[in-house]
């Protein structure tokens, strides 16, 4: 039979196997050999492994969809074993005082040419941002002193394009591929939060004043299209939502609970309008996230009615439009109260059911319903921040080391599994991590150092690139 078939028809039955017998296929003869090798074949085996998992696209480059193949699975196989072997730590200094914040610029994507790279860029007390190649652990490029301490960036990696505040309230714009300055705008009063946003009309910018006023900018141009009040003279964390069509504005301990706001008429304001906004019935409010699967799911940490227990409510928001108005639906979703044990200090949301916690040392995984799912005790000092995006986590720690965890998604239900530490420096010299961030092929720390200093810490996995 396997003689009588034709090229088409063996095009046909190879449709149906995975890479592993594709391999076995190709040693039959020269024809399934050939055949094998078909580009249709290898886009398909990407596109179902990889293109449905939300972490980074799909690119191809100058690789053929077989090469993409083998070095994306070589590179998870890297990543979820961490071992020695598998990755390049650098530590990248430069900085003369504190780095406060880092972002990825370059493009979060899966690609394995020679236009493969992960670039970041730090802000530090030295007043100055900088940009770095982690795979080459050099510094790209350095901006001149500024006027004050930067204190906070948000990246937009598809415009080259990184955005700095500094403590006086100077928002300015750089080109991230040179460093040169793009745009910039002055807040009246310091900056509180600030949210990059990709609306599907295109990017803008949120930035929330210690004064309570939340202004909407254009970017990369930083122009001001709308200021609203939110919690007067309070200072409030912004987050946006997965579809960029809500932003909650937080006032940490308020007796009044978190607003949210449709985007829309921020950045389309009409003269005789109020913004669109709810107030979500909760009180002192300490913590939100929204769940990365779902357009418009938020997760609220609060207190009871009696201010004592803590407790997560999930709301889903949506815009009723009539005629002439927009008004918002929060319909609540579930509720929990947490254990008296667990004392978040972080939160994030994964898929659209569950919820990490950062407890002290300790990170604890709940549905939105509060099932505790698992708890790790990995660290032996407190957690400093998490990063956390469909494929794997990341937290750091004072203990002066990051935790890699990774979803198997061979489960019905998320499961989270620790898989290895990544050391830091010596503790003679270094206090512990402050931050870290990761993108598809690098994980990047912030290490603070015993002077009052900082320095980048940088772990890139190794693939052979084509």
């Amino acid at each position: 039979m396997a003689a009588q078939l034709g090229p088409h028809e063996l095009l046909h039955v190879f449709s149906f196997l995975e890479a592993r017998d594709l391999l076995l296929a190709a040693q039959v003869n020269k024809v399934w050999n050939e055949v094998s090798m078909t580009k249709e074949l290898w886009r398909q085996l990407c596109l179902r492994r990889w293109a449905s998992c939300g972490a980074f696209p799909v690119v191809l480059g100058t690789q053929t969809w077989r090469q993409y193949y083998f070095c994306r699975s070589e590179l998870e196989f890297r990543v979820e074993s961490g071992r020695p072997r598998d990755f390049i730590s650098k530590a990248i200094s430069g900085h003369a005082g504190k780095i406060d914040q880092l972002a990825y610029v370059s493009p979060h994507e899966y690609r394995f040419d020679e236009m493969a790279r992960s670039v970041v860029c730090t802000v530090s007390s030295d007043c100055t941002v900088r940009a770095w190649d982690l795979h080459q652990g050099t510094e790209i490029w350095s901006s001149p002193v500024q006027p004050a301490p930067l204190v906070s960036l948000v990246a937009y990696p598809l415009l080259q394009l990184v955005v700095t505040v500094d403590t006086q309230g100077l928002i300015i714009g750089w080109k991230a591929d040179t460093g040169s300055e793009w745009a910039s705008f002055c807040l009246p009063t310091s900056c509180s939060s600030m949210e990059a946003c990709g609306h599907p009309e295109g990017p803008f910018l949120m930035v929330a004043c210690a004064d309570g006023n939340l202004y909407t900018l254009t970017v990369p141009q930083l122009q001001v299209v709308s200021k609203v009040a939110t919690f007067p003279r309070t200072s409030v964390s912004l987050t946006c939502s997965p579809d960029q069509q809500w932003v909650s504005v937080l006032a940490q301990g308020s007796d009044v609970g978190p607003k949210v706001f449709f985007t829309q008429p921020l950045l389309h304001p009409l003269e005789d309008e109020l913004p669109v906004s709810t107030t979500l019935p909760v009180r002192l409010s300490s913590r939100a996230c929204w769940a990365p699967d779902e357009a418009s799911r938020l997760m609220v940490m609060h207190r009871d009615d009696s201010g004592v227990h803590l407790v997560i409510t999930t709301f889903s928001l949506k815009a009723n439009k009539s005629r002439d108005r927009v008004s918002i639906l929060a319909q609540q979703l579930a509720s929990f109260p947490l254990p008296g044990t667990v004392t978040p200090h972080l939160m994030q949301g994964h898929g659209s059911q569950v919820i990490l916690l950062a407890s002290r040392s300790e990170l604890v995984l709940f549905t939105i319903q509060g099932l505790q799912l698992v708890a790790f005790r990995d660290h032996q000092r407190p957690i400093t921040s998490m990063w956390v995006d469909p494929n794997r986590v990341v937290t750091s720690s004072l203990d002066l080391s990051l935790r890699v965890y990774v979803w198997d998604k061979k489960k019905t239900c998320p499961v989270l599994r620790s898989c290895y530490q990544l050391l830091g420096g010596s503790h003679r010299w270094a206090s512990g991590f402050t931050h870290v961030k990761s993108d598809s092929m690098s994980i990047a720390g912030i290490e603070a150092r015993s002077n009052g200093t900082s320095i980048l810490r940088s772990y890139c996995f190794k693939v052979q690139l084509s």
